[in-house]
């Protein structure tokens, strides 16, 4: 057994716990990505092997690296973790600042290790709990503070004349006025969300194309039900949200945590990127994106990437596990994907259209670190093909000691420009052709 912590001295926080904590992985990351990924057999682990670099923000002389052919330029900075970023019709971007409500109670060791992880990668600051608005002036952009008071919100979609926000416990909504810079009416309820332990508190939001439903992502209150099963009600799942009535039902179930979700442009199709379980090794269990089936099960708890059958899940249910669909796309394991968007034409170079733009928000379960880039996956007849080519990258030190940045949500505005949040950098920033 071996167990190493350097929280203080600007190391890399490791804990190992393995026969000769021989710990790091056997496979290269492209191993797992598409539709194939290889899949090793699960390990056991008291602790799972860490390995997590110390968030630090970005540096005055550093940015995010992009190809030779964009450019990068920050929009925005001191924000308090910025999550969702939403673009609206007058081309004003709205920026969502939450994080996590903080009411999962301890009852295990691996939880206090997880709040030291999320604190030392500059992940577990408080959030903003509010939504700013941005809006360009001249050659500059300029901040409000458009909507304040929320609870850990996450996503927002705007529908007609009303604004939609998923906060960690209800879907509430706002009248909204093109162009103004504030909202002070008062939040309308439309909705209740799943909001007990909020071991994973986002809540991804999707309008559907005419507007009737809200499509909403509610991740699992655990990693593999070790908080009971009681406690998952309507939780692994996207619920679709009637805005008429308040009603919702579940549209599609067994997806761990399901981050980010968007309309493929040529089947039509909803597709969700998603969190996979933790605790079987480094490269298990690939994170991915899929089109979602209504009516259709991804697996979690009992199965995950199709049937491939998880024997920590008490009791067994094969039944479910034979219902199990297989994701269309790994992404590799944890890297932790928290937004996509889909984009047939856009202000980068050709080779960047017709396809998905994915944020990977990055690892704490794998040795050495996965993640923490935006990849650009491209399309074929609304299916991926190929593999992911790297859009913006450099938020970790060479060295994987410091962590600059993170990104998290995804939009595009309507000159073609991609603009992704940051919530380790507390910025956002914009991407485009030189």
């Amino acid at each position: 057994m071996c167990l190493n912590i350097f929280s203080k001295t600007g190391c890399i926080l490791s804990i190992f716990l393995a026969a000769g904590c021989d710990q790091a992985s056997t496979l290269k990351p492209e191993q797992q990505i598409g539709a194939n990924p290889v899949l090793p057999e699960p390990k056991k682990f008291l602790v799972p092997p860490v390995e997590v670099p110390k968030g630090m923000g970005w540096p005055r002389d550093l940015m995010p690296v992009v190809a030779d052919d964009m450019k990068i330029e920050k929009i925005a900075d001191n924000l308090l973790h910025p999550r969702t970023v939403y673009v609206l019709p007058n081309n004003d971007v709205l920026v969502v600042e939450g994080n996590s409500p903080g009411q999962e109670k301890v009852t295990a060791p691996k939880q206090l290790i997880a709040a030291v992880i999320k604190n030392r990668a500059g992940k577990g600051g408080q959030g903003g709990n509010r939504i700013s608005l941005l809006r360009k002036v001249g050659n500059s952009w300029k901040r409000f503070n458009f909507l304040e008071n929320l609870n850990s919100p996450f996503g927002v979609q705007l529908i007609g004349n009303f604004l939609y926000v998923a906060n960690a416990d209800y879907l509430v909504r706002y009248p909204y006025v093109m162009g103004e810079t504030s909202i002070k009416e008062p939040a309308q309820e439309v909705s209740d969300l799943p909001n007990t332990i909020n071991h994973h508190w986002t809540k991804a939001l999707l309008a559907s194309p005419d507007g009737s439903t809200l499509y909403v992502g509610v991740g699992s209150n655990s990693n593999i039900t070790e908080n009971g099963l009681d406690v998952e009600y309507r939780r692994a799942s996207i619920l679709a949200v009637d805005i008429n009535t308040g009603a919702s039902r579940i549209y599609a179930s067994g997806i761990r945590n399901p981050t980010g979700l968007a309309w493929e442009p040529v089947s039509g199709k909803l597709w969700a990127v998603a969190n996979e379980r933790d605790e079987v090794g480094n490269d298990l269990v690939p994170d991915y994106m899929t089109s979602i089936k209504p009516g259709g099960f991804y697996g979690w708890p009992w199965s995950y990437f199709g049937q491939h059958v998880d024997k920590r899940v008490k009791p067994e249910r094969p039944d479910k596990v034979a219902q199990a669909l297989k994701p269309d796309y790994a992404l590799g394991s944890h890297v932790a994907p928290l937004g996509i968007l889909f984009s047939t034409k856009n202000n980068l170079p050709e080779k960047y259209h017709g396809g998905a733009f994915v944020s990977e928000h990055g690892s704490w379960g794998r040795i050495p670190i996965n993640g923490y880039k935006i990849s650009f996956i491209k399309f074929q007849n609304g299916v991926p093909i190929g593999q992911p080519k790297t859009v913006v990258s450099g938020f970790v030190s060479r060295d994987h000691k410091y962590l600059y940045g993170s990104p998290v949500g995804l939009a595009q505005d309507k000159n073609g420009e991609i603009i992704f949040a940051d919530d380790v950098g507390n910025s956002v920033w914009m991407i485009s052709s030189k």
